[in-house]
C-alpha cells in the first residue's frame, strides 16, 4: 500500500492536459479559460454621465447661475455640438458628454422653465462624470487560467470576444461493474441491488468539467470487461467502479493487464478506499474505484476530481481543508488515513456514529470529512483536526 499523498502524485504524474478548443461566448460559462484574452476596445470607449441631469462646463457650475438648454444627450444618441460658456445639455445616464461640458448637473437640483436651467441651492460637488476607460482599456488582460463566472463572460462580451480559448472537456467513461446490479427503474432480483455510484460519481465529475459517458453495466465475466473497456478506448479517462479487489469476481485488473495496463499503483493506506488502482490504458488515463458506494465516492473526491482539474490546466493541487475542533472524542486510529463523515458547523465537526463504507444514507447527511492521519492517539472533544469539504 502507499500513502494518499503518494498516490495522488502518481496519479498527477499521469496528467495530460486537454487540448484547447473556441467555443462561442454563449456557451463559455463553467469552461475552464485556456489562453490569457486582451481587451479589444476602452470600456467605455467615452467619457459618458453617471446621472440624469445637464451637462455643462463645471466653471458655470455655481448655485444661482441660469443656462440656456441647447440639446439633448441620450444613451447610444450624442449631442452632436460644443457646450459654451452658459450653456447646458440635458444628459441622461450612460450618454456621451458633449464637448465642451466636464460637469453633470443632477436633474434635481435644477430648476427649468422652458430652455432655461436655474441651479438651485442643492448643488453638489458632482462631477458624475465616467471617464473614458474608467472600467477597462484596450489590451486589458483576463489571465487564464480560470473558470469562467457569470462576471467572466460579461467582462469577455464588454471585452468584444462573442469566441473564447477554452480546454476541452475531459471525457470520461463510467464502467460499473457487478452480477448484482440493475440501473435505476430495473426490476431487481432478490440477490441484486440498484447501481447507485456512477450516478453520484458522474455528477460530481461533471460538476469538476468533465464530459460522461455512462457505459452499461459490465457483468462479472472477462468476456464483458473486455468489452466495456472497448467501448472506453476513446474516452480520456476510464473509471471502473468495484471489480478492483481480490476475489474471484474481482476482474478489473487481471483484465486490464492483459489488453495493456501500465500500472501505476494498487491500494492506497485509506479507509474507505483501500483497493484503488490506477495507470495507463492505450490513450486513455484509467482509474479502478472500490465498489463500496461511500469508498467510491471518497476516491473520486481526493483523486478523481483533482486529476479532472489537472487536466483543464487548474494545476495539480490535492482538495483544500480546513481546520475545526471536534464536537466529541475519538478514539485512536489504526494505520491507514480515515475520512470520517461528519456535519461541519460553526468552525466545529461533529463526527457521525457509523462509518460504514456501504452508507450511502450517512454520505448524504454529510458535509465534510475528517481527516485523521494514521496511528493518530485518541483525540479528545476540542482537538483541532483537517476538514475536507463536500
Amino acid at each position: 500500500m502507499i500513502s494518499v499523498a503518494d498516490a495522488l502524485d502518481n496519479i498527477f504524474a499521469l496528467t495530460v492536459e486537454m487540448p484547447v478548443e473556441w467555443v462561442p461566448l454563449a456557451e463559455a460559462h463553467g469552461r475552464v479559460l485556456a489562453q490569457d484574452v486582451s481587451a479589444r476596445r476602452t470600456q467605455p470607449p467615452f467619457d459618458n454621465s453617471a446621472m440624469d441631469g445637464y451637462a455643462c462646463r463645471a466653471v458655470d457650475a455655481a448655485v444661482g447661475a441660469t443656462l440656456t438648454v441647447i440639446g439633448e444627450s441620450a444613451a447610444g444618441h450624442r449631442f452632436s455640438g460644443t457646450v459654451a460658456p452658459q450653456q447646458a445639455v440635458r444628459i441622461f445616464t450612460g450618454a456621451p458628454m458633449p464637448d465642451g461640458a466636464d460637469r453633470v448637473i443632477l436633474q434635481e437640483d435644477v430648476e427649468r422653465t422652458g430652455d432655461t436651467i436655474t441651479i438651485t441651492d442643492g448643488l453638489d460637488t458632482g462631477p458624475h462624470v465616467r471617464p473614458a476607460g474608467n472600467d477597462f482599456a484596450t489590451g486589458h488582460i483576463l489571465s487564464a487560467p480560470r473558470i469562467l463566472r457569470p462576471q467572466d463572460i460579461a467582462l469577455l462580451a464588454a471585452m468584444d470576444h462573442p469566441n473564447v480559448p477554452v480546454r476541452k472537456r475531459p471525457t470520461v467513461a463510467i464502467i460499473a461493474t457487478g452480477d448484482e446490479l440493475v440501473q435505476p427503474g430495473e426490476t431487481a432480483g432478490p440477490d441484486q441491488i440498484i447501481a447507485s455510484n456512477s450516478y453520484g460519481i458522474a455528477a460530481m465529475l461533471e460538476q469538476a468539467g468533465a464530459s460522461i459517458r455512462m457505459l452499461p453495466i459490465a457483468a462479472d465475466t472477462a468476456p464483458a470487461l473486455r468489452q466495456s473497456f472497448d467501448l472506453a478506448a476513446t474516452a480520456d479517462l476510464i473509471l471502473t467502479i468495484g471489480g478492483a479487489s481480490v476475489g474471484d469476481y474481482d476482474l478489473v485488473a487481471p483484465v486490464a493487464k492483459e489488453i495493456g495496463l501500465e500500472q501505476s499503483f494498487y491500494k492506497v493506506a485509506m479507509r474507505p478506499g483501500k483497493p484503488l488502482m490506477a495507470g495507463v490504458l492505450g490513450n486513455a488515463r484509467m482509474i479502478g474505484l472500490p465498489g463500496n458506494p461511500v469508498s467510491a465516492m471518497v476516491c473520486t473526491t481526493l483523486f478523481v476530481v483533482p486529476l479532472i482539474k489537472a487536466m483543464l490546466g487548474l494545476g495539480q493541487m490535492p482538495p483544500a481543508t480546513i481546520r475545526a475542533t471536534l464536537a466529541h472524542d475519538l478514539r485512536k486510529n489504526g494505520p491507514r488515513q480515515h475520512y470520517m463523515r461528519g456535519v461541519l458547523k460553526d468552525g466545529t465537526v461533529d463526527v457521525f456514529d457509523r462509518q460504514d463504507s456501504s452508507l450511502l444514507s450517512v454520505l448524504a447527511h454529510a458535509n465534510c470529512l475528517a481527516v485523521i492521519p494514521p496511528f493518530a492517539p485518541e483525540q479528545p472533544k476540542g482537538t483541532v483536526v483537517d476538514v475536507l469539504v463536500l
